[in-house]
């Protein structure tokens, strides 16, 4: 029994060290998006660096903690919740690569005066994704817990919708500008939305695994 204790404990010291670099992509996407809006090119693509270099971390870690899981068997009474999460918290992180990646390869040209939306947008989303790592941590820690991440999920995402639509409605009512610039510019606002989104699809999953964790 102690052997399987210490075994549980260390998969589960290592689904932290995973949720940490979660949490790194998110402040390094903040950062490089930053950058980009500063002009500051190597800088920024150093950030861009640094979170591949991080999902691809992630990427080796999740698997290696998934087939611990299957091979083992370990905390066999919730790891099909525990696997979907740590899935669905690896399309977060792709997403987050992939935005930031996308500022690298199409240069897009944001007006001005929209750039503190789009920071404000970001820092939103991001902590969307905070609050997701936090509720999976309380999951294995404190269930009570969990509830509270979850609402502050919540209500991150409502501000991030508030915000692209913010963006979206001065984007085009503005006139001078080419439609490809406001499309161009509203696909990044999309973009930025969906890490929003994906991070609120991980909470109604932990959601879910909380409530049969509570049975």
């Amino acid at each position: 029994m102690a052997i399987f204790f210490n075994k549980t404990k260390k998969i589960e010291l290592e689904i932290e060290d995973y949720l940490d670099l979660v949490e790194k992509g998110g402040l390094v996407y903040k950062q490089g998006v930053k950058y980009y809006f500063d002009k500051r090119q190597e800088e920024f693509e150093t950030k861009l660096n640094e979170l591949r270099k991080i999902e691809e971390d992630a990427d080796s870690l999740r698997r290696n903690i998934e087939t611990k899981l299957y091979i083992k068997t370990l905390i066999p009474e919730s790891r099909g919740d525990v696997l979907g999460l740590l899935e669905h918290t690896d399309k977060v992180l792709n997403i987050i690569e992939s935005s930031l990646l996308e500022f690298s390869v199409e240069i897009p040209d944001i007006m001005v005066d929209l750039q503190p939306l789009y920071l404000d947008l970001a820092e939103n989303a991001i902590l969307c994704v905070d609050c997701t790592v936090g509720g999976i941590r309380s999951y294995f820690r404190n269930l009570e817990a969990v509830r509270d991440f979850i609402n502050k999920v919540q209500f991150y995402r409502n501000e991030t919708n508030r915000l692209a639509e913010k963006i979206k409605r001065h984007i085009f009512r503005t006139p001078d500008i080419d439609l490809s610039q406001k499309i161009h510019m509203r696909y990044f606002s999309y973009h930025m939305e969906r890490i929003a989104e994906e991070a609120e699809d991980v909470c109604d999953r932990l959601a879910i695994a909380t409530i049969k964790k509570f049975e």
